[in-house]
């Protein structure tokens, strides 16, 4: 439990069992909880159950502050999905003010072309069904052909 608490402070969301889920939400509660007192006797209670000094800095000076407006209830725990190895049932616990997984990362909706030039220029629409003739990009210099060092040597 102590790994993963501090695993857990560290990256703030971490893939485990439900059953050390469930566990860990209990204790990674209690940890908030001794960050907001604040005191040193709390970062020393707090520091018997972690494993690095960063993360229990981490704890009191980033983590702690954001649950001040909170009286409990710090975690989250989100079924996932079974363990390919042995089918044993995994689950994310992470902080509750960050978004869940489902929520992380919404689908963006695309544009055609045809609606961004017409943001892009709306003065110009086209006529319905005819595409608009592409703009001609400026043709670049061609280099100057290399003389080749024998050439510029007496044979």
């Amino acid at each position: 439990m102590k790994n993963l608490v501090t695993s857990l402070i560290v990256h703030e969301r971490i893939e485990t069992t439900v059953a050390k889920a469930k566990e860990l939400k209990m204790l990674a509660d209690r940890m908030i909880t001794l960050g907001k007192k604040g005191d040193v006797a709390a970062a020393r209670l707090a520091a018997r159950n972690i494993q690095t000094k960063e993360a229990v800095g981490k704890l009191f000076k980033e983590l702690a502050p954001r649950f001040t407006a909170r009286s409990g209830g710090y975690t989250r725990v989100l079924k996932y999905r079974n363990r390919r190895g042995d089918g044993a049932p995994t689950a994310i616990i992470e902080w509750v003010d960050k978004a869940p997984v489902k929520e992380a990362a919404p689908e963006k909706k695309k544009t055609s072309r045809a609606s961004a030039e017409k943001k892009a220029a709306p003065g110009k629409e086209k006529a319905a069904g005819k595409k608009a003739p592409a703009e001609k990009k400026p043709a670049a210099k061609k280099a100057a052909p290399r003389k080749k060092a024998a050439e510029g040597q007496a044979e």
